[in-house]
Parts: structure tokens; sequence; C-alpha cells
């Protein structure tokens, strides 16, 4: 079984925080986000400002149809070289996104969540705070989850499902709000297309000899759009590629 450590919420620390000491690559797969990433952009800089000296922030645009790449565009004058646009022209499904950041990713450690804004990037430095030399990933798990009840009906259904399937021993494969050890994404190659990345990849990563640890993180109402991974297609795709990855393995 592999080393899993959950850690609560502690107290919030009134001292100046010490910087991140690790080269940090941030990313965020988008698809359709053009509302959301003003926030999300602007939020995460001056969180990385404050806490990380050596970082860049990379998105993902996997072939929007919104105004996506005209935002990003804007957000790169107003932010200069440390903001990074990737476009796929076509849509590539969540895996693919997530496969094209984790390549881009230049640093020491990775950190990527999803650029619809639902998770708080405020809770990242609890993330950076627990890295030791043993600790390979930092996951979160959602403390409420801020969705419709149909969402959290198959989200719950779908966590249990992969968990016993590949005998996952995190809590939340659902979680999107991962801090990474990169050097670990380089010892076999993530194939899946649809959200069953997740699953392969956190079973690669519990299987990897390092530590993983688990914290509590904050889950946001959606402001803009909706979900691409609770559609018919969707999750037909990722069916088909969980149990792919399932006899594959």
């Amino acid at each position: 079984m592999p080393d899993i450590a959950t850690l609560r919420p502690v107290a919030v620390r009134t001292t100046a925080p010490s910087l991140f000491p690790y080269s940090l690559s941030v990313f965020f797969p988008a698809y359709n986000d053009a509302l959301a990433l003003p926030t999300l952009i602007s939020k995460t800089f001056a969180v990385l400002n404050q806490h990380v000296a050596d970082y860049e922030v990379i998105v993902v645009n996997d072939g929007s149809a919104d105004s996506t790449g005209l935002v990003l565009e804007s957000l790169v004058t107003e932010f200069g070289p440390r903001l990074r646009v990737i476009t796929h022209p076509e849509n590539r499904g969540y895996g693919g996104a997530l496969r094209t950041g984790f390549a881009a990713a230049s640093n020491e450690f990775v950190f990527y969540t999803d650029g619809d804004g639902q998770y708080d990037v405020a809770d990242l430095p609890a993330l950076l705070n627990v890295i030791t030399p043993a600790v390979g990933l930092v996951n979160g798990y959602k403390i409420a989850r801020h969705d419709p009840w149909h969402p959290k009906i198959i989200g719950a259904v779908y966590n249990q499902f992969a968990r016993f399937l590949f005998r996952v021993h995190l809590r939340d494969i659902d979680c999107d709000f991962r801090l990474i050890r990169r050097s670990l994404l380089t010892r076999e190659p993530l194939r899946s297309s649809s959200g069953t990345i997740c699953v392969e990849l956190v079973t690669m990563l519990e299987r990897s000899g390092m530590k993983v640890v688990e914290l509590p993180v904050s889950h946001l109402p959606r402001e803009h759009g909706r979900s691409q991974f609770f559609r018919v297609k969707s999750l037909a795709t990722t069916l088909v590629q969980i149990c792919r990855l399932y006899f594959q393995r």
C-alpha cells in the first residue's frame, strides 16, 4: 500500500511565508473558459508572486469555440512572458489537454487545476508547504462539492468505481487540484484523451514509491458555462477508456 498521508486544515499563519524552494510550472487546461480565465490568471499571479520565486504559467486552450483565444492574447499582454499559451486547433479532450500541459512544463514541480475557476488557487500555498524530498504528489480533496445533484451522484459513483477497479487509495480521484514532482511524469506515457487520464495519472503516481499527501481544498460554485465531463458523449468516452485502461493494466 502506498504511503498516503491525509492532513486536516490548520490555523492560518500570521508570519510572512517563506518562498517555495523549488521551481514550479502551473498550467490550466481550458475549453470555452473565456469568462473565468481573467480572474483565475490574475489571482494565480498574485499567489505565485507571494509564494514562489521561480515559476511559469501555461494555459492549454483546447480548441475553444468561444473567445478564449482572444482573452488569452490580452492576458499575455498584461502578464508578460511568464504566461505562455498553447493552442490546440481542435478539441483533444481533457486528457489531451493535460498531456500537452505536462509535456510543456519545464520546472521541478507541476501544479494544475481546471480553467473554469471551480477550484480556488488560493489553496495552492497549502500544497507547497507540505513538499519534502519524500513527497511525489500532493492531491486535494473537495471539502464540499458545489455542483447540482446529478454531477455529485455521478462523480461519487465514478470515484468509488475507479478506486475499486484500480486499487487506488487516494480518496478523491476526481479532484483536479494536484502538485506533482515532474520527474515522476516521465516514467511512463499517459494515453487517455478523456477524464480517465486522472485514474491513469494517480495510479502511476501511487505506484512510484514516493509519498502521497492529501489536503482539503475548496470547490466553488460554477459561475460560467457548464462542465464538459458530465455530458453523455464525455461519459461514454470515459467509460470506454477506463475499461480499456483496466485491461491494459
